[in-house]
């Protein structure tokens, strides 16, 4: 049911178009009687046609049987029925970690909702909703809600009392279970999860969300609830409002990936709550939230090591450009997609809306000069464009507007760093933000580096240096400058190995894949085993793709792991992953 206001006279004729699907079926389209109102209280039955509109939907014409007048309100009913598409995942049990019972889910953004509800699939659109979800039994239904009820006959009631755009709507059906972590937080996750799930997370996301609303101002969503989803989950996060979907790649066992959270936490203030009006301005969501994540970061962990983890981001938008070329039309923070056109808005997905996004809201600070002035700036902005889907002109403007002596400068056309060349100009940023202070916990990572890569290994040199009291981006930086030099000099790699159970031996995600990348660049077939198993442990893009291009591109026997490993795997991947990998593997054309 929808119910809608009419904005302005004569706008769309009497016709209503809404975003839908071809594997969504249309029954029925009524007009409902104003509440209250005389009428029958079936409505009346509109002509309802789908249509083509772009690779990803089509588009729903609904007859009105008048044009509508300005602030008239109209209440649809469309009886319809969905599950095939794109936005809603099927898990069989064994791509569960519990492999018992089956699951589903929804993923919305960045435009897959309109194959699970017919809607305005825009980011540019937003309003609350409430749901009724019956289940079998055995199961629980959770949604991105400000309040969930349990009823009887296994049903569920959900309401969102904020504005919301489409893509933030999420369903969630399986055998999960909650356990409480904080005064407004709880985990949800199998039965076989929930104790990992609560001892890692027991505590720490209200010290983030704490430090959050210092920063940016109220957290307006209520709860704050971690869903650790199957392993299967292709993505490290999802921000759904009230309830963020993770990948279980983050129970490490030792709270070494917890800051991970700290992003999905800052969209509560960045995406969610001021949103980009439109998916070629991508950056107005992560561009701010990588800032944002970074100035928890900084307050929570310090500022070496957040920038050590900023040079990782910076190092991924490097790799991606050089695969890319930089000149390529989507290295710019404003991508045009073209309406209808075959330009999917999902593609705009790459490094450059993150870090390039950071880079420019860095500069902007950097223009400021002052930490605590921007810190207050972002809080005006914030309160200024809560709850509304904004454009960078909008955001720009804003920030000329705060700062009336930065506009009288004209900081917006210094040459070389003019916004326009920002939001236009496909490229590396013009600007980097200054990440010095991470030199000391990098400069020991190098130096062990340059120590294992030595072809006689000095060991006094490196027994003299203790990892054990690194953190998870020291060592990712150490591990990333290992793989860099490798393959090292024979036997080097078995030793690291041994020294280093830490590291080889790592349940933490991360480190895995590092560790995995290592083994297989070094042909240390000894530990081969560790890149089946890992794979075997979850379907993460991130991890999978890069180590099924290490093994096609290895020796015969790491190509023969590829294809053992993925023809053991490829059930419990998630459909999109699995086509990828057969491109890589040369097994199928992807789609």
């Amino acid at each position: 049911r929808l119910e809608l206001r009419c904005e302005r006279d004569g706008a769309g004729g009497a016709e209503l178009r809404l975003d839908a699907h071809p594997t969504l079926t249309v029954s029925r389209a009524a007009l409902l009687p104003p509440p209250g109102g005389p009428g029958d209280a079936a409505g009346q039955t509109l002509p309802v046609e789908s249509r083509p509109f772009a690779s990803y939907g089509s588009a729903l014409h609904i007859a009105l049987p008048q044009a509508p007048r300005a602030g008239q309100l109209l209440t649809l009913l469309i009886d319809y029925e969905a599950g095939e598409g794109p936005g809603v995942c099927w898990l069989s049990p064994e791509q569960t970690a519990g492999k018992q019972k089956p699951y589903m889910y929804t993923q919305g953004q960045a435009v897959l909702n309109r194959s699970f509800f017919p809607c305005f699939d825009t980011p540019s659109v937003k309003f609350t909703y409430s749901a009724t979800v019956k289940v079998p039994e055995g199961f629980t239904a959770v949604m991105s809600a400000t309040s969930w009820e349990k009823q009887k006959d296994n049903t569920f009631v959900f309401k969102m009392s904020q504005p919301i755009p489409s893509y933030l709507i999420a369903l969630v059906v399986g055998d999960i279970v909650s356990a409480d972590v904080g005064p407004r937080s709880r985990v949800w996750a199998e039965p076989c999860l929930i104790e990992a799930a609560k001892k890692e997370y027991d505590g720490v996301i209200e010290e983030f969300l704490v430090v959050g609303e210092k920063l940016f101002g109220p957290y307006v969503w209520g709860r704050y609830d971690i869903l650790f989803m199957p392993p299967s989950f292709p993505f490290g996060g999802m921000e759904n409002p009230c309830l963020t979907f993770v990948t279980p790649c983050l129970l490490a066992g030792d709270r070494s990936l917890v800051d991970v959270i700290i992003h999905e936490i800052s969209h509560s203030w960045f995406g969610n709550l001021v949103t980009n009006a439109t998916w070629g301005e991508f950056w107005l969501n992560e561009g701010f939230t990588m800032y944002a994540q970074r100035r928890i970061s900084t307050e929570v962990y310090g500022l070496p090591y957040t920038c050590l983890e900023a040079a990782t981001g910076r190092a991924l938008l490097r790799q991606h450009m050089d695969a890319t070329g930089e000149d390529h039309p989507l290295n710019k923070l404003r991508v045009v997609i073209e309406p209808g056109r075959c330009v999917n808005p999902d593609d705009t997905y790459n490094e450059t809306p993150y870090e390039k996004g950071y880079c420019f809201v860095s500069y902007l600070a950097h223009l400021v000069g002052n930490q605590s002035k921007f810190d207050a700036f972002l809080q005006a902005y914030v309160n200024r464009f809560k709850f509304q889907s904004i454009t960078a002109d909008d955001t720009l403007g804003f920030f000329l507007e705060y700062f009336p002596e930065l506009k009288e400068k004209g900081v917006d056309s210094i040459p070389g760093f003019e916004f326009d060349r920002w939001l236009n100009t496909p490229g590396w940023p013009p600007y980097l933000p200054d990440l010095s202070p991470g030199q000391q916990l990098m400069r020991p990572a190098e130096e062990l580096a340059e120590l294992w890569a030595a072809d006689s290994l000095n060991m006094e040199a490196i027994e003299a240096v203790d990892i054990m009291g690194w953190r998870t981006y020291q060592l990712v930086y150490f591990l990333d400058q290992v793989l860099q030099k490798s393959p090292l000099p024979e036997g080097n790699v078995k030793r690291l190995s041994k020294m280093y159970p830490k590291i080889s031996k790592a349940q933490n995600a991360e480190l895995r894949l590092r560790w995995c990348q290592i083994v297989l660049k070094n042909n240390l077939e000894a530990e081969y085993s560790k890149v089946k198993d890992f794979l075997h442990s979850q379907g993460k893009q991130k991890y999978t793709l890069p180590l099924y291009r290490a093994m096609w591109g290895g020796s015969e026997a790491t190509r023969a792991l590829a294809m053992e490993t993925f023809s053991a795997t490829a059930p419990q991947l998630h459909v999109n992953v699995q086509n990828y990998v057969k491109k890589i593997l040369g097994l199928a054309a992807a789609e």
